[in-house]
């Protein structure tokens, strides 16, 4: 379970005509599927399909729902690189002063910075109580305040509370905020701009959700962690936290899905592959042995049908994109 993704990856190769076009029955699909936004795919470095789908234009910012929990993790793991965190390991009371508190439950105490990012706090599921969350006056204290859903540690509960908490240490341990600290280290780095996105009642930038990119930026995202860290010759991301962050650590007990630090982790046609996942069809897809990276743009708006639309959409990927690469190699 905790193989890495790294192994066997392919071999450098020329993008072939052949293979370029192999993919025109995905943009035929697409086509047909009236809340999608865009798709790419790159490969080897080159972005090799760029479409942009009923009226969406190429250079609009997409909000990327929940794949906003891959970029969170990977600020913790620039935190973490720089010594302004002491580790996975670390348990979080220290920067939640109400943990400390004599009437705390003391299991609370216990749950560790890996417990955020892997969905295993235990905490209350913020996903079953959205609305009365983020219309708290105080999301970290709503969070906070509630009973254990679970032992920390013990079982995956998806909950956005998790990657909120993450961001309250950022701002806790960067000496500004979580969108400063994107900007500085991440977005910088990789010569991009990263908008700023929603703040809870007490400014701390929402941990995990409404993060705003354009499908170019998701494709530069994804090849960061492709190219274990690097871009353009520069280590922004430590490499080891590439290879933790693809590591499956639990399963959904909803979809049965495998996930690491903040990336789902799943064999797509015959490939293993680690996916950020967005609410609507915000996806970039990560797949290291055909150095390949996918990314899809769709409404955030999906409608009643949108488990029928994100399970058309993923096979398509699986099926017409990642299975046309397998295929032509």
């Amino acid at each position: 379970m905790r193989r890495s993704l790294w192994l066997g990856i392919c071999a450098w190769a020329v993008v072939t005509p052949v293979l370029a076009q192999s993919f025109d029955a995905a943009v035929a699909h697409g086509e047909r599927m009236p809340r999608l936004h865009s798709l790419l795919v790159s490969r080897h470095g080159e972005v090799i399909l760029e479409r942009y789908f009923h009226g969406t234009p190429a250079n609009g910012y997409a909000n990327v729902k929940s794949a906003s929990k891959s970029v969170i993790s990977a600020l913790v793991g620039i935190a973490i690189e720089r010594k302004l965190l002491p580790g996975v390991d670390a348990p979080i009371a220290p920067y939640f002063p109400e943990l400390a508190a004599a009437n705390a439950d003391t299991r609370k105490r216990k749950i560790t910075i890996e417990d955020l990012l892997t969905m295993r706090s235990g905490l209350t599921d913020t996903n079953q109580a959205y609305g009365a969350w983020v219309r708290s006056s105080n999301w970290v204290h709503y969070l906070l305040a509630h009973s254990l859903q679970a032992p920390p540690g013990a079982q995956m509960d998806y909950n956005t509370g998790n990657t909120h908490l993450l961001s309250a240490i950022l701002t806790k341990v960067s000496g500004g905020d979580t969108w400063s600290f994107a900007q500085k280290t991440l977005a910088t780095p990789l010569g991009i701009t990263i908008p700023k996105w929603p703040q809870d009642p007490q400014g701390i930038y929402f941990g995990g959700n409404d993060m705003l990119l354009t499908p170019r930026q998701m494709i530069k995202f994804g090849e960061l962690y492709l190219h274990h860290g690097r871009d353009a010759g520069r280590q922004i991301l430590p490499a080891s936290w590439v290879d933790a962050s693809f590591v499956p650590r639990t399963q959904s007990q909803r979809s049965g899905k495998l996930y690491g630090y903040g990336w789902w982790i799943q064999e797509m046609a015959g490939q293993q592959t680690a996916f950020a996942w967005g609410f609507g069809g915000q996806y970039i897809f990560v797949i290291p042995s055909l150095d390949a990276v996918v990314v899809t743009t769709a409404s955030e708006n999906p409608g009643g049908d949108r488990r029928e639309f994100r399970l058309g959409l993923f096979d398509m990927i699986e099926e017409k994109v990642i299975g046309a690469m397998a295929g032509g190699r």
